[in-house]
């Protein structure tokens, strides 16, 4: 899944960074590249522990 996530993000960014540089940009598609950026942002970011979770974790093991 990790695989398939980072190059739409990459390519998400791209079209975005392109599309914004024309002299009138598509509203529409940098909504959507917005989208297609956050979204992957938040499931390459949910596998990564917090550190209040591993300060919580030293706590319980204690």
């Amino acid at each position: 899944m990790k695989k398939l996530v980072i190059p739409f993000t990459v390519v998400a960014i791209i079209v975005g960074l392109y599309e914004q540089s024309k002299a009138k940009p598509n509203v529409y598609v940098l909504c959507i590249t917005i989208v297609v950026f956050m979204y992957g942002i938040m499931k390459l970011s949910a596998k990564t522990p917090s550190k209040n979770q591993e300060e919580q974790e030293e706590e319980d093991a204690e």
